[in-house]
């Protein structure tokens, strides 16, 4: 793709005129006669000249040809000559060619130095943050199945677009409209468009016809658009009227076209061919893609507003054939490298570049629209991606099968199309966490954890480990609601609601539980258990309230840490100092019994008698009370300080 679509904007070699010091070499590629080119910088290396801008311009000339292995033996001796003069760009330029031969250690490693020196560059930038990694990427679920289409050749075969039923192409095949003559970027003839039968199950295409004798030149003409009622085209060509035309610096650009439809002796015919008018002699403009509803149309471009070496543009198309003015899709979509080869439905952008962490090459990513924006892009992985170029993907989403261009080295030549069938992956969750003490943190082994749908129905049950880690078996939905319950003897159950993730994965759900004696009242935590009864006006612990002590003595001992503090009351019958004497000798009776279970005297803190004086209801003396409000105020109270 580096090879003739790059005549659809690849700029690396139109900014930097510098010249080494082999003349013949240097003509050859400022004209972008790359595989010439390449021969006579390998000639002067050999001859001793290994300067750095040979080294940079032999490793580009394969580069920009996807020579990968070539182009990756020249820019190694580039880093290792000079390795604190290389620019971040041939850095870039490097990992890509690690990728391209499949060093991937490599490859991350000499990125990961990329994106540290190349503080100015999108593309460090997406690196340095991104959560995805190339081991990611390589272990992606695959989606893809492609087969090689009959009509690929071993030139270059690229740029499918949907036309009624049938597939318009770009080829360098076949140039017979005019004497064959050969592009000096990689030795090939120049691009005409053609067209083929696709076949009922939609895996592969016959030739049927060059496309239009109204619209191929001898020079350029590719990657083509529609109309939703297909009577207008849109498509790249040369900027070329009768002779190719020139920027100031002898580079001609590509510029985009539109035709519209004439039947004639039932045949179409492509007449009234203009130029769009954003189209320009000083830049290029290609790669057209149309909105749904035909009112948007994307393009490639260099155009000043660039963000990188190309950029994706949408213009508005107006309802009078005019259009507004173009915008540059920003960096959620764009990057300092390259964007290329828009294709958009109602649901999705679909675009390739090298902009983002791919396997190598340009990478097929895929950014969902919502609600008009446009969200993060997507890898679609492998095997529609390689470590080479993969581009120009074009999708039917109703039946999940569309075509894809690539130069891997599985083709029949250069860049050959390939159909697809696509196998969504289902999305995947499994919910696991840990169910702790929802007080201290600590984990709780052996208590049971229920899975349950929104409707209420079961779906999994486990138990905790000694860890406290918990996982269910069971597979369930992406962006579903379920909910969790955790339970064990002595604790509170607790349920929690949870909306699964919205990619294949984990979702991680802790659970906290408390245990059923500790409660929190007025902001203090406290052990709760049944009344302790007392005989009348005695202190000392009945067989009764031992039943109830020993539950604190349990608890206490399940936390070793926990200290507390006693504090008994009375109700306001009797005398004030009595009942202060009586809770205090209660309270202390209390705490005796509990030390003398095996609880050590410092874990309480205080043993405490209140008496009257903290009554929780208006019951005082003299005032008229039942029975039962009084009874609310006779009680012992254990204060949890420490847990």
């Amino acid at each position: 793709m580096k090879k003739i679509v790059t005549l659809i904007i690849i700029l690396g070699a139109f900014t930097s005129m510098a010249q080494t010091g082999n003349k013949n070499a240097d003509a050859l590629f400022d004209k972008m006669w790359y595989v010439e080119a390449g021969k006579g910088y390998e000639n002067a290396i050999k001859k001793g000249d290994t300067s750095r801008m040979t080294l940079e311009r032999a490793g580009d000339s394969y580069y920009f040809n996807t020579q990968m292995q070539e182009a990756n033996k020249w820019y190694a001796q580039l880093v290792a000559e000079y390795p604190n003069e290389v620019s971040p760009k041939y850095l870039f330029r490097y990992a890509q060619t690690l990728e391209g031969i499949q060093n991937y250690p490599l490859a991350k490693k000499w990125m990961k130095k990329f994106a540290e020196q190349g503080t100015n560059d999108t593309r460090a930038k997406h690196f340095l943050q991104s959560d995805v990694t190339i081991d990611d990427l390589l272990a992606l679920e695959p989606q893809f199945t492609l087969q090689n289409l009959s009509i690929n050749s071993v030139y270059s075969d690229f740029a499918p677009m949907y036309y009624m039923d049938m597939l318009i192409y770009a080829t360098a095949t076949d140039s017979s409209y005019f004497h064959t003559r050969k592009y000096g970027w990689n030795n090939q003839p120049f691009l005409n468009l053609h067209i083929g039968r696709i076949n009922p199950v939609q895996t592969d295409v016959t030739f049927l016809e060059k496309f239009s004798k109204d619209i191929n030149t001898k020079y350029h003409e590719a990657c083509v658009a529609f109309s939703p009622d297909e009577k207008t085209i849109y498509f790249t060509r040369n900027n070329y009227e009768g002779k190719l035309k020139k920027d100031g610096n002898g580079v001609n650009h590509l510029k985009l076209y539109s035709a519209t439809a004439e039947e004639k002796d039932g045949k179409i015919k492509w007449g009234d061919i203009k130029e769009l008018p954003f189209n320009s002699d000083n830049y290029s403009v290609g790669q057209p893609a149309v909105s749904k509803d035909g009112t948007k149309l994307y393009f490639v471009s260099d155009m000043p507003g660039t963000i990188g070496e190309t950029d994706i543009f949408v213009v508005d198309i107006l309802e009078d054939g005019n259009y507004g003015q173009p915008k540059n899709l920003g960096e959620t979509i764009n990057t300092t490298g390259r964007e290329m080869f828009p294709y958009v439905t109602d649901r999705a952008l679909y675009f390739a570049t090298d902009g983002y962490l791919g396997l190598g090459g340009l990478d097929v990513f895929e950014t969902i629209i919502t609600d008009g924006v446009f969200q993060k892009p997507i890898n679609l992985g492998a095997p529609l991606n390689s470590s080479m170029d993969d581009f120009a993907y074009i999708v039917n989403e109703e039946t999940n099968k569309g075509f894809v261009c690539s130069n891997r080295k599985s083709g029949k030549g250069d860049d050959d199309i390939y159909s697809f069938e696509r196998t969504p992956i289902v999305c995947k969750q499994v919910i696991k966490g840990t169910v702790s003490e929802e007080l201290t943190g600590e984990r709780i082994a052996g208590a049971t954890v229920v899975l349950y749908d929104d409707n209420g129905v079961e779906k999994d049950r486990t138990i905790t480990q000694m860890n406290g880690e918990y996982i269910f078996s069971a597979v369930i939905g992406c962006s579903t609601g379920y909910f969790v319950k955790a339970a064990k003897q002595g604790y509170k159950t607790t349920n929690k609601s949870v909306i699964t993730g919205s990619t294949t994965g984990e979702t991680v759900v802790p659970l906290g539980i408390s245990h059923e004696l500790i409660v929190k009242e007025n902001g203090l935590l406290k052990i709760k258990i049944g009344i302790i009864y007392f005989d009348l006006d005695k202190s000392y612990i009945r067989n009764d309230a031992t039943i109830e002590l020993n539950k604190v003595v349990l608890l206490m001992n399940e936390y070793p840490d926990m200290v507390i503090k006693i504090e008994s009351h009375t109700d306001s019958r009797g005398r004030d100092e009595y009942n202060l004497q009586l809770s205090d000798r209660r309270a202390k009776a209390t705490r005796d019994y509990i030390i003398s279970q095996g609880i050590t005297p410092e874990r309480i803190e205080s043993a405490t008698g209140y008496g009257e004086t903290q009554l929780i209801n208006g019951c005082s003396n003299g005032v008229p009370c039942t029975a039962v409000q009084h009874e609310m105020n006779r009680r012992s109270e254990f204060i949890i300080l420490k847990m």
